[in-house]
């Protein structure tokens, strides 16, 4: 079918940039947003005040949060943030220098699009050099042992020792470990799988020292029994039931009216009501249960039983602390108390005590036997404070995370990154054709981590970079790194400045895979309609142009 040769042109509601120029915008925007955070790498790094959207104030270096409060209407930049979502997701840490790796990813391809070469030709070297640089971390990547405490310390230690809390030494890091160990369930097969957001929960609590904080053999809940004078609020070896339903008088599904003939009717009525609340509390304390915990109501009636049985009770317990109790004590949570059953009641918990933390109660379900979740109790000075120590213990908890399902390490301090930009950097000259010169410039992106750590350092940036080139130079010293608090070139092992194998395989995956995509893009079309001022004349008609006046049409302004 022949091509019409006139062109619908849509003015004022398409805006369409294309080829080297979209290229240009999309390596500027990734790089404005590495530079933002490229500040906050490395244990010298620099805070960051964000004013949230409610006018509250965030004072961190954790790239993830940084970023999740910046608004970037490029869509280029809002790809970048993505990836540090996407990184804090999947192995926790990392985040900031995923976004550096990317934008100086981006920064060396420019330089190729402007002598006209091919996207999809750098983005067969990038791959090729993605490859290749995993292939180098297997290589260099150092088995450790998960049940060596000193070992896997001085790892977590190491991942947050760039962060707010480093100053505190191994309080944060003992925590992270103590939490993910406990949480851990084993899969068979030497595997273990620790689900941090499930099984581990967070409690703030404001005031006394951080050194207070500490990890809960069992649960905290901010509750407190439903008659604190008729109930106990400490049991030792309490047989705890969990259920998931109400023990009150059921109500109609739909609207329903009942109408009643004779005075007494109103009586039998009352009493059918009380006999089912009655029938429901006897089948619960059939078990000889101290404390039952329902994730729905709890009627005056049925409180009245279960306390003249000496039962304590706490009711309208959110679902995810329901299971985490049901993992500590060994409880299974019932839907209806008539299925009740001897196996059901959970008897691992040493003690059950309600403590007033503050101004509120909190009740403790602690000293279980094996308990699969746990609690972590922060304290510490203010809100802001707490609230960065929880971030940071976050990254440090998937640090101990990834070690547990993938033992390995890798040197810290930018080692790693040099090691692999050296080895890349003699594989080049193997390379065939015109992907040569793009697969060198990836292997120099991965001097980025090395040089912002060295800049965040306050040191001579050449000299020193210089000097770490010579002596990763031949391959041999791959764990010869920069100590980011006395700027001194030394051996990582030494220092015990360590990464995790997950965290830096992912980082690399995750900003070459990244600045492929945006590479591969090679036109932005916005079919957003700008908002009139009002007053203003009303947008013209779509008009039909020819095709030679719809190719002379400037579309882009200048």
């Amino acid at each position: 079918m022949a091509m019409n040769a006139s062109v619908l042109v849509l003015k004022d509601s398409l805006k369409r940039e294309s080829g080297a120029k979209v290229h240009q915008a999309n390596t500027q925007a990734a790089k404005a947003v590495a530079d933002i955070i490229r500040t906050t790498l490395g244990p010298r790094s620099m805070l960051k005040m964000l004013l949230d959207a409610s006018g509250g104030i965030v004072v961190t270096n954790d790239g993830n949060a940084i970023l999740r409060e910046i608004d970037i209407a490029h869509p280029a930049a809002k790809s970048m943030i993505e990836l540090s979502r996407t990184q804090d997701e999947e192995v926790g840490d990392g985040t900031t220098s995923v976004i550096v790796l990317a934008g100086e990813m981006l920064h060396v391809a420019q330089a190729f699009i402007d002598k006209n070469y091919h996207p999809t030709v750098i983005c067969l070297a990038y791959t090729k050099a993605l490859d290749d640089a995993i292939a180098v971390l297997e290589k260099i990547a150092m088995p450790v042992d998960v049940n060596d405490r000193v070992a896997m310390l001085g790892l977590v230690k190491s991942s947050i020792g760039t962060k707010f809390t480093g100053q505190f030494g191994d309080l944060i890091a003992d925590l992270a470990i103590d939490a993910t160990t406990t949480a851990g369930v084993d899969l068979g097969q030497g595997m273990r799988e620790v689900d941090i957001k499930k099984y581990i929960k967070v409690e703030k609590v404001p005031g006394g020292q951080l050194e207070d904080s500490r990890v809960l053999k069992g649960v905290m809940i901010n509750k407190d029994v439903v008659a604190p004078g008729k109930m106990s609020r400490k049991i030792v070896n309490p047989r705890i039931i969990l259920l998931d339903s109400p023990i009150e008088y059921k109500k109609g599904e739909n609207q329903t009216n009942a109408e009643l003939m004779k005075e007494e009717d109103w009586q039998v009525l009352l009493e059918m009501e009380e006999e089912y609340v009655k029938n429901l509390c006897a089948q619960i304390l059939k078990f000889k249960p101290d404390l039952v915990i329902t994730e729905k109501g709890l009627s005056d009636l049925a409180i009245h039983y279960l306390s003249k049985a000496g039962v304590s009770a706490i009711r309208r317990l959110r679902k995810t602390d329901n299971n985490r109790i049901a993992k500590a004590c060994g409880a299974v949570i019932v839907n209806r108390p008539e299925e009740l059953q001897e196996s059901d009641v959970g008897t691992g918990a040493g003690l059950f005590e309600v403590k007033k933390i503050g101004d509120e109660f909190f009740a403790f379900i602690v000293d279980c036997k094996d308990p699969k979740a746990c609690t972590v109790l922060l304290r510490g000075a203010s809100k802001d404070v707490l609230n960065e120590v929880e971030r940071n213990l976050q990254d440090a908890m998937s640090v101990a995370r990834n070690i547990l399902k993938n033992p390995k390490l890798l040197p810290g301090g930018g080692a790693t990154e040099l090691t692999v930009s050296a080895t890349l950097k003699q594989k080049s000259s193997s390379v065939e054709g015109v992907e040569k010169w793009p697969y060198e410039a990836a292997a120099l992106a991965f001097e980025a981590i090395p040089r912002t750590l060295a800049q965040n350092c306050g040191l001579n940036v050449i000299r020193t970079m210089t000097q770490l080139q010579g002596k990763h130079a031949n391959g041999e010293n791959a764990w010869v790194g920069l100590d980011g608090r006395s700027g001194d070139i030394v051996d990582m092992k030494e220092r015990k400045v360590w990464d995790s194998y997950s965290v830096k395989a992912q980082t690399f995956k995750t900003a070459i895979e990244a600045a492929c995509m945006l590479l591969r893009i090679d036109d932005i079309v916005s079919g957003i309609k700008k908002k009139q001022a009002p007053g203003a004349s009303a947008p013209k008609q779509p008009q039909i142009e020819t095709e030679g006046d719809a190719d002379n049409e400037q579309m882009i302004p200048e």
